[in-house]
């Protein structure tokens, strides 16, 4: 999704070039028709990616016309995708973090290359630190070292854990983390591991 965002964020800067000659409404409506035309279903990768919903349309359109979403639009966006969190069903929400940080270091994944008999990668290095042992880590995240030692594990902090890993955009509405949860890019079970990578005591985030 934030690939097809980028895409139409470039077409729609190219096409500005012309702005003289078209309205802004028919601009938009070229830019739609060529992402359109750009994407094809291919494997597991269909077409429906493009189409975004309304927290997504909404952070696109703010970034499109640099206008800032109002607070209420956000609040209003934020607490819809936060209704849309599920818990786990067994009320269990550790798994095991040697399984999360094999989990974290996976970016395989959603790709039309890929089968969709094979889970997914969490991909969590590509943004964030979480050990000292991992010697490349990205930065467009923070720092998820010492997680859960600097939060403890009460139920208010493992709530909030699991519902930034399930959908991230319930507490920041136009943040680029993935909604691993609310998509179905990664299952209940893997969502616990990485739950236990950020929480367990035992787990080199928190050594």
């Amino acid at each position: 999704m934030r690939k097809s965002t980028l895409l139409m964020a470039g077409i729609s800067f190219a096409l500005a070039g012309c702005a003289t000659m078209y309205s802004a409404v028919e601009l938009d409506k070229m830019a739609k028709e060529a992402v359109e035309k750009s994407f094809a279903a291919k494997g597991i990768a269909k077409k429906e990616r493009i189409n975004q919903d309304a927290i997504n349309l909404a952070c696109t359109n703010a970034e499109l016309t640099k206008t800032p979403l109002s607070g209420e639009a956000t609040r209003k966006l934020e607490a819809a995708e936060y209704q849309a969190i599920k818990y786990p069903a067994d009320g269990k929400f550790l798994g095991d973090w040697k399984a999360g940080e094999k989990l974290a270091q996976d970016g395989r994944g959603s790709t039309y290359s890929d089968s969709a008999s094979v889970p997914n990668g969490g991909n969590c290095y590509n943004c964030h630190q979480i050990s000292k042992e991992e010697i490349s880590h990205g930065t467009l995240g923070p720092s998820l070292y010492n997680f859960g030692k600097l939060r403890g594990n009460s139920e208010a902090v493992v709530k909030y854990t699991w519902g930034k890993i399930y959908n991230a955009k319930a507490f920041n509405a136009c943040t680029n983390m993935p909604r691993f949860g609310h998509q179905g890019i990664l299952t209940e079970n893997q969502m616990k591991d990485l739950m236990a990578l950020l929480l367990d005591p035992a787990s080199p985030v928190n050594k």
